[in-house]
């Protein structure tokens, strides 16, 4: 290997850090908003490059990448209608967000409904980031690493083995940045490293298109749109199982879905809540559905590339092994080092982000309100701090044990849609409903999540009409079936007194003027992108 791939790995990741360390060195990360919401500071554009570098880790590159090495450009749904997700975000939920002055979400569960409906989904959020999201976030790095460098090989361990060292690297460094530096050092990293991977993730297509075109751009582009029109269909037949998109499920279940993911999560709208004013924040999830519709260039083109050049080669570990193989194909040896930088940078951002939006959880929903609710906001900074640690050495620990979970991001995406559904729908009526009671999340919530395992892992398996069917159509049943359930408690033993949203002053609410006309156009690119992809022009 190259000496100048270890130089200029290490060059641009010193060089975020020292950015992210001098913009940040002289903020008061003794209070509340300063340590979790950067003193709410942050602008569009900030927000923006936070918002996509949180979600766009190794755990979409490889994950979905894997999808599309197997089926095509069918996976792009996930990517190209969060666009009508963060739109909603931003003119349905942002507003009353803010209004309420909100830290944390499940905040709003006990404004709304009471304190044990916070614990509830307090509890509930924190076991999905330890148990899923960080462990995942930390092996789809690994394998990202341990497959392009072969770090396996060059130092003689076993594939687990350099898997596990990989992991407990990155989250060293991701747990100094989430735990140390608060949500300004995260944000501003995510942006600094936002900017590399849109760079250093677009070259692997470029290079990949030459590679397959035999040293021709323009060859490899007609080997990639015509060596199977198949693979370039996004739009697949209703009766299609995971990881296919049946089109039916852009605006049912896989709706819901991205609603709960952009709108309600946590570890992604913490950065949102930070925000100066509501404008800035309304430009930030916008300009970011607008990157979502673009990023299927970086996260599906490269599987589909690495499919066509090395075959099954690319679909070993259910494809999890095409990206970093066409990584380590096609990339100049000179770039190679840069782009495992941004790399690195994009793990680190979903690993640090999750982290802070844990500890923020922890501290704020469970510990203070638990067992010390009138400690100061520097102490509860200590509390958080001493959780993330405690978090981020379990999740190491449990990371590469992934190795043996399949596919990950079906593992990953299945296991948050038995509880994602009920806590958006809580949150959504909690919002737009005054008479829903405070019963209802502790009827709604338990009893989705037990319909929802008990078909996904049960019935599925016994029943043979089942065994077929995309669990984002349990998704979509199951919406329907809360929806209806909230109407009828709330029939039964409605609100005794109107609920009303009060105005925390936290910042200024004035809308994003040119908001709306944006929207439009943004979510007119996102039909053109469904319209390229699909038998009209690429399947033909």
């Amino acid at each position: 290997m190259s000496w100048i791939v270890p130089i200029t790995f290490v060059g641009f990741t010193a060089l975020v850090a020292l950015i992210s360390w001098w913009k940040t060195k002289d903020d008061n990360l003794d209070s509340q908003d300063g340590y979790y919401l950067a003193g709410r500071s942050l602008t569009g554009g900030i927000i923006a490059g936070s918002l996509l570098m949180t979600n766009l880790s190794a755990e979409q590159l490889v994950g979905m990448n894997a999808q599309s090495a197997r089926i095509g450009m069918s996976p792009m749904g996930w990517e190209v209608t969060s666009a009508v997700a963060l739109v909603i975000l931003a003119f349905v939920l942002m507003p009353r967000y803010l209004k309420s002055g909100l830290t944390t979400v499940p905040q709003f569960f006990e404004m709304r409904y009471d304190a044990n409906v916070r614990r509830l989904v307090s509890l509930i959020v924190l076991v999905s980031y330890v148990v899923i999201m960080l462990p995942n976030i930390l092996y789809a790095g690994a394998q990202v690493f341990v497959n392009i460098f072969q770090i396996d090989a060059l130092f003689g361990l076993s594939r687990f083995s350099a898997i596990a060292i990989v992991c407990a690297a990155t989250a060293i460094v991701g747990s100094i940045y989430a735990l140390c530096g608060g949500l300004h050092a995260v944000a501003l990293s995510d942006t600094i490293n936002g900017f590399g991977l849109v760079f250093g993730g677009l070259l692997v297509p470029i290079f990949g298109l030459i590679a397959l075109g035999g040293g021709s751009f323009s060859e490899g582009w007609n080997l990639f749109t015509n060596t199977d029109p198949a693979m370039m269909n996004s739009i697949n037949a209703a009766n299609l199982n995971e990881p296919y998109m049946p089109w039916p499920l852009l605006f049912t279940g896989l709706l819901v879905n991205n609603l709960y993911y952009w709108a309600t999560n946590q570890s992604i709208i913490q950065r949102t809540f930070g925000a100066k004013n509501l404008a800035e924040a309304q430009k930030g999830a916008v300009f970011a559905g607008l990157l979502k519709i673009l990023t299927p260039i970086i996260i599906l083109v490269p599987g589909i590339i690495a499919f066509y050049m090395f075959g099954d080669a690319a679909l070993v570990d259910n494809g999890d092994a095409a990206y970093p193989l066409i990584v380590r194909e096609v990339v100049p040896t000179p770039l190679l080092g840069f782009f495992a930088a941004v790399m690195f940078g994009a793990i680190l951002s979903s690993f640090n982000s999750v982290l802070n939006s844990a500890s923020t959880i922890y501290a704020l929903d469970i510990h203070r309100p638990v067992f010390n609710p009138d400690a100061p906001d520097s102490y509860m900074v200590k509390i958080g701090q001493r959780f993330g640690t405690a978090v981020a050495v379990f999740s190491t620990i449990l990371s590469p044990f992934m190795l043996y979970m399949g596919g990950i991001t079906t593992f990953v995406n299945s296991c948050f849609a038995a509880f994602n559904t009920p806590i958006f729908v809580c949150l959504l009526v909690g919002f737009l409903s005054k008479r829903v009671p405070t019963v209802m999340p502790k009827i709604v919530i338990p009893v989705h999540v037990v319909l929802y395992c008990a078909l996904q892992f049960g019935l599925r398996n016994v029943i043979p009409a089942l065994q077929n069917v995309h669990y984002l159509y349990f998704t979509a049943g199951l919406f329907v079936f809360d929806m209806l359930l909230v109407a009828i408690i709330t029939k039964v033993s409605p609100r005794s007194s109107d609920f009303i949203l009060n105005d925390a002053g936290a910042v200024d609410l004035t809308p994003w003027k040119q908001g709306k006309v944006v929207s439009a156009v943004v979510l007119t690119i996102m039909v053109l992108a469904y319209v390229v992809f699909s038998p009209l022009v690429l399947a033909k």
